[in-house]
């Protein structure tokens, strides 16, 4: 393989604290990278952390431009926690890849680290399916993040053929022999379609770098049985399924081109959830992590700098939606709608 192509946030990186870490979690290992400092910037006392999981077919490297920007732009200091997904990048497969495996790995995973509901608890994409079923199972924090959430089913709707098709391929991919399905499922023109369906950036640099991450760690999962356990949960799931068991504020960072889950599917969850704060990245689809990580560690910056719930000063939230700042070289606009700014409703 050539040599990687380089992170248009690769000085940020470069400068952000980063070490691999490995825990045993119900016997499996489970891979994580820890981003930022050891200690705060204010005491040396233990700083601020987040948990952040991973969408399907990734793995932390996907994450690892949100957590940079979160570790640069927190004032005292912020420590981000990335694992592998069991059965993605380095970290042992689950024996089923179901959701009720998922989230008892999530369990087990944040007790083998000593979090506390103080953790800022974060998923993107299949993540988001993850860590909202993990909290509606009784998993606490102080805040849930869902980014690019997937909001309204897969199997329903204008995305069912789409889903089906999906379901075929990976069906197909299992039932070859072990040598042709692994080459179908990990054959590097369906993963560029597959990049090229997601990107919205025009920027060349940009559509480089995020192609080339899909090249490197979007085929690394551990046998085909886990892949296609991990799609059947994936497609099977959504975080509409969980939303009057979420009891904990949310933060919502959608996309205003998200192909797998449109806005007003999110404004309908975000209505759901009994304390939501909707986020509208304007002019990208569902690889804000890529494309806007900007963004999205900005819209969980400010609401870790806000009171925890219960504390003096901190009303309760509602849906409230906002529009983040557009990203460079986007107008910013809806279709058919004017603008609107940070505050107001969408």
């Amino acid at each position: 393989m050539q040599p990687p192509v380089l992170s248009p946030y690769q000085s940020l990186l470069a400068a952000t604290p980063v070490v691999h870490r490995a825990v045993q979690v119900d016997g499996r290992t489970t891979h994580y990278w820890e981003y930022g400092p050891a200690v705060d910037a204010a005491g040396g006392s233990p700083p601020a952390t987040v948990l952040a999981v991973h969408g399907f077919r990734g793995d932390h490297h996907g994450l690892e431009s949100v957590a940079a920007q979160l570790v640069a732009g927190h004032p005292t200091g912020v420590r981000v926690v990335v694992p592998d997904l069991p059965g993605f990048g380095a970290s042992d497969p689950l024996p089923t890849a179901d959701l009720h495996a998922y989230v008892d790995w999530l369990d087990g995973f944040r007790a083998a680290l000593g979090l506390d509901r103080d953790t800022v608890v974060l998923g993107h994409s299949f993540g988001s399916i993850v860590v909202a079923a993990a909290v509606a199972a009784g998993l606490d924090t102080r805040l849930l993040v869902l980014v690019n959430p997937i909001a309204a089913p897969a199997l329903q709707g204008p995305r069912a053929i789409g889903t089906a098709v999906a379901i075929a391929y990976y069906r197909l991919g299992a039932r070859l022999p072990r040598a042709l399905g692994l080459a179908l499922l990990r054959n590097r023109g369906i993963v560029r379609a597959m990049s090229i369906a997601m990107l919205k950036s025009t920027d060349p640099t940009v559509r480089r770098w995020v192609h080339d991450q899909h090249d490197r760690y979007f085929s690394a999962f551990a046998n085909r049985t886990s892949v296609l356990e991990a799609f059947r949960t994936s497609v099977t799931s959504d975080v509409s399924q969980f939303a009057d068991r979420i009891p904990v504020p949310v933060l919502m960072v959608a996309a205003e081109r998200d192909d797998i889950t449109a806005v007003p599917e999110q404004r309908a969850l975000a209505s759901r959830l009994r304390d939501a704060e909707l986020v509208v990245v304007p002019g990208v689809g569902h690889l804000v992590h890529y494309e806007t990580p900007e963004a999205a560690a900005s819209a969980v910056l400010r609401r870790m700098q806000e009171p925890t719930p219960g504390a003096p000063g901190r009303g309760k939230r509602r849906s409230v939606p906002r529009r983040a700042p557009a990203p460079e070289g986007s107008s910013g606009r809806t279709a058919g709608r004017p603008p609107r700014t940070g505050g107001e409703p969408s």
